[in-house]
């Protein structure tokens, strides 16, 4: 029987591609490093807009709540307005707003003064309201008026307890509605008051403030009050 050769093992054909082992390249690695870091910068881009975004919406929305709260509280103390026999119901003297109204409280313990003005504070020029405590004599009344003159000009430390400062403002100015038209309240037709008492509050009164920059609103808002004693009405 004749002997056949063993098979010997075809040479390799120049050229022929190899299988190349499981893993990544040292440059695929970085690529895909590179690409994932690019993708989180963007998304933190994404995610730090919103959050600014939706923290300029929560301070405008509270800004817009303090406003609302001053102009509310405005309205409040015009409502409140009560004249006594022998006293002054209402004074603007260019500075300070000085007012006698009824008490909040539920029991009422008396008038009190109030006095709104503007003041220039290290936040800046704001808007400020003084309440004193609750009168029983018209010597209290009187020494409360005073003290309301004194802290628009002067603020001493024990003032500083009843004021609160509302919101930042450029400047204002009154405005009194009597016999069908209006007046500055600075006037000789603004301060005309026909008697002492309830004559002696204007059937209107017309705020005009500039609020500073950077809050919800900027420029000029007028606030129109109606005497509710003449109409029958509130603000």
């Amino acid at each position: 029987m004749p002997h056949c050769p063993s098979p010997q093992p075809l040479p390799a054909v120049h050229g022929q591609r190899r299988t190349r082992p499981g893993g990544f390249t040292l440059i695929e690695l970085l690529v895909a490093i590179s690409v994932m870091a690019l993708i989180a910068i963007l998304s933190w881009r994404g995610i730090d807009g919103m959050l600014r975004t939706q923290e300029a919406t929560r301070q405008r929305a509270d800004d817009m709540l303090v406003l609302q709260a001053a102009l509310g509280q405005w309205g409040a103390d015009l409502d409140a307005l009560t004249p006594i026999a022998n006293t002054t119901p209402l004074d603007w003297d260019g500075q300070v707003l000085r007012l006698t109204r009824r008490s909040a409280a539920v029991i009422d313990e008396g008038p009190v003064v109030v006095a709104w003005t503007r003041r220039e504070t290290n936040a800046g020029a704001q808007w400020m309201r003084w309440q004193s405590p609750p009168l029983r004599t018209r010597g209290q009344w009187q020494e409360a008026w005073a003290q309301a003159a004194q802290w628009a000009r002067t603020p001493g430390e024990a003032d500083r307890p009843r004021e609160v400062a509302l919101i930042p403002i450029d400047g204002w100015q009154l405005f009194y509605f009597r016999g069908g038209a209006w007046s500055n309240a600075l006037s000789s037709a603004g301060t005309n008051q026909e008697a002492n008492g309830s004559n002696a509050i204007p059937e209107g009164i017309r705020l005009n403030i500039t609020l500073s920059p950077g809050g919800p609103l900027t420029g000029l808002l007028v606030r129109d009050w109606v005497n509710p004693v003449r109409t029958g009405s509130r603000t």
